[in-house]
């Protein structure tokens, strides 16, 4: 992956804890062992966003009300609005690309980070407020558990309706059946960008074997192929204020496409079990 140039703004906030954290080193033996957890391992909110100064303030302010004292990373990707001045006002940090490289890059860029700074958990979610604070906790309880490396926060499991586009639906639909038959498991939401990952799976993602377009029915199905443990849990999901979907128009025609080379590429290549 070309290496990207960027600037890290950090504000000023208390350290954690010390005792709290877990090195990389130990996170392979930690999260094998069938005991439960006895700290609670050191976490990393990421959010990538473009031009979302609209959105991204309320998004932090749920977090840090849901999920206090919980570090949160904003990615911000090459925006031309002030995402990054109001990412900066809310005491979060930031990592502010030179140009807009893309969903999966921008998120990739949090995972680099995360594993540079000996992060044990990784929680994802987007910027535009779909996804609901609330869910952080019930993400990160789930994934420590040992069944489980990646766990996906999943609209259509959950008792409220969410309701999308028919095109999306069938789009939906028809990679969650792919991804079901090749992982040999149920899986309902294959574009859900609300996330957790533990250990070995954050190394993994961080590594040149993520795709970067759009992570989605590809990256479930990559992550079962190399030995990785994915779960979905339910999660509330808000509809998207006003904006459109990044997989909107004639993108959507592109998505299908790559989406459908990208997982006959994961299917043709050796899976490397960790």
């Amino acid at each position: 992956m070309k290496t990207l140039s960027y600037q890290t703004f950090k504000p000023q906030t208390q350290p954690q804890n010390e005792s709290a954290v877990i090195q990389m080193d130990d996170v392979a033996e930690t999260f094998s062992s069938q005991e439960p957890l006895t700290r609670p391992p050191k976490t990393l909110i990421i959010i990538p966003a473009y031009n979302e100064e609209k959105n991204i303030g309320a998004v932090l302010e749920g977090i840090q009300k849901k999920s206090p004292g919980l570090p949160i990373l904003v990615i911000n990707d090459g925006s031309s609005d002030n995402t990054e001045k109001v990412v900066l006002e809310h005491n979060a940090e930031v990592i502010t690309l030179p140009y807009n490289s893309g969903y999966g890059i921008a998120l990739q860029t949090g995972f680099l980070y995360a594993v540079k700074n000996d992060f044990s958990i990784v929680v994802q979610m987007d910027s535009d407020g779909q996804h609901d604070p609330a869910d952080i906790k019930n993400l990160i309880e789930t994934v420590q558990k040992d069944d489980c490396d990646v766990v996906i926060g999943s609209r259509f499991l959950s008792k409220d309706s969410y309701k999308s586009s028919l095109a999306r639906h069938a789009g939906m639909l028809l990679f969650g059946s792919i991804a079901s038959l090749l992982c040999g498991q149920k899986v309902t939401d294959p574009t859900s960008g609300f996330q957790a990952l533990k250990g070995s799976a954050i190394q993994f993602v961080a590594s040149d074997n993520y795709p970067p377009d759009y992570p989605d029915a590809d990256f479930i199905i990559l992550m079962n192929r190399c030995g990785f443990k994915v779960k979905e849990i339910p999660v509330t999901m808000h509809a998207s204020p006003v904006k459109e979907s990044m997989h909107h128009g004639h993108k959507t025609i592109y998505y299908v496409f790559k989406m459908f080379l990208s997982i006959f590429v994961t299917l043709l290549r050796k899976s490397s079990k960790r």
